[in-house]
């Protein structure tokens, strides 16, 4: 499938750096009632995709990883699960018999996660294997390398053939942008039009493996991107910031923005999620004190 010429006359946003740094900061100031923060705790925890990408996964440990995502906290009652679990394809099979009917799914990072650095060919096959393997989801890179070298055509093409063959089977496509890898705000912005112009389940901050992950600046910038989108072609794209969000605060504020930019159709695990692996520990931490009025120990809860 061939993407539309001329790209670049379809991708000259610019982003206004102080007003999104005074939207952040209006959202961060404004305080959450009670009742409101257990609500919007057991919904962050009911977004987050619990990962482990390490080239020292082992199958005990993505089971682990499973039994956490099905059980967060044994003795906290009324906790939803989390949305998914996210391991390289080889350990997807793993995954998939441990989850199974809990409603956890299962995705898959692919297309040469996390460089991109491979051919269009490689790429795909690697999608076809998580897929067989039982991916529920797959978290694609874009090729950073052509994305800064101007070949958007290049770029778009090899997502539009992911997406495709994520649509055959019925599989959501999650597509990283490596937002700290491509430059200023005005990258990033031009950066989501371009995935948005596939038509993706998600567009996604980070792959998680480099300094720069996940910010509140960047991921405004994106919903913005995703708000434009659905307004010009009513087609629904989800977000997932990935990497550095690892405290409840934090995260209420992102669901905070994002209620504001995109509204309430936007706030399930349908279409917003985290990436993250220390970020349950503290939502969980967060219930239990809102729950019994004191923190109970780290010891408590699992390492994931």
């Amino acid at each position: 499938m061939k993407s539309a010429p001329d790209l670049r006359n379809f991708l000259t946003p610019t982003v206004d750096q102080m007003g999104i740094n005074d939207r952040i900061a209006r959202i961060k100031s404004r305080s959450i009632k009670t009742d409101a923060k257990m609500e919007g705790l057991k919904l962050a925890l009911s977004m987050i995709d619990l990962t482990t990408l390490e080239g020292a996964d082992t199958p005990k440990k993505v089971e682990q990883l499973c039994y956490k995502a099905m059980h967060p906290h044994d003795k906290i009652s009324g906790l939803p699960t989390v949305a998914a679990v996210c391991v390289y394809p080889s350990l997807v099979s793993v995954a998939k018999n441990v989850v199974r009917d809990s409603g956890v799914k299962v995705a898959a990072v692919a297309t040469y996660f996390p460089s991109g650095q491979s051919t269009t060919q490689i790429k795909i096959d690697e999608t076809n294997y998580a897929i067989g393997e039982g991916a529920d989801e797959i978290d694609m890179v874009i090729s950073r390398r052509e994305f800064l070298r101007g070949n958007y055509n290049y770029v778009l093409d090899e997502i539009m053939a992911i997406n495709e063959l994520c649509k055959t089977h019925k599989v959501r496509l999650k597509v990283i942008l490596e937002t700290g890898e491509i430059g200023s705000l005005d990258e990033v912005r031009k950066a989501s039009d371009l995935a948005l112009l596939a038509n993706p389940d998600f567009i996604k901050t980070s792959t998680g493996k480099i300094g720069q992950a996940a910010n509140m600046q960047v991921t405004l910038v994106m919903l913005q991107a995703i708000w434009d989108h659905y307004t010009k072609t009513g087609i629904q794209v989800g977000m997932k910031p990935a990497g550095g969000i690892s405290d409840a605060k934090t995260a209420l504020h992102y669901l905070r923005m994002v209620k504001e930019v995109l509204g309430d159709e936007w706030l399930n695990n349908q279409w917003f999620r985290f990436g993250a692996s220390r970020l349950a520990n503290d939502v969980l931490m967060q219930i239990a004190k809102q729950t019994e009025g004191v923190y109970q120990s780290a010891n408590y809860f699992s390492k994931d």
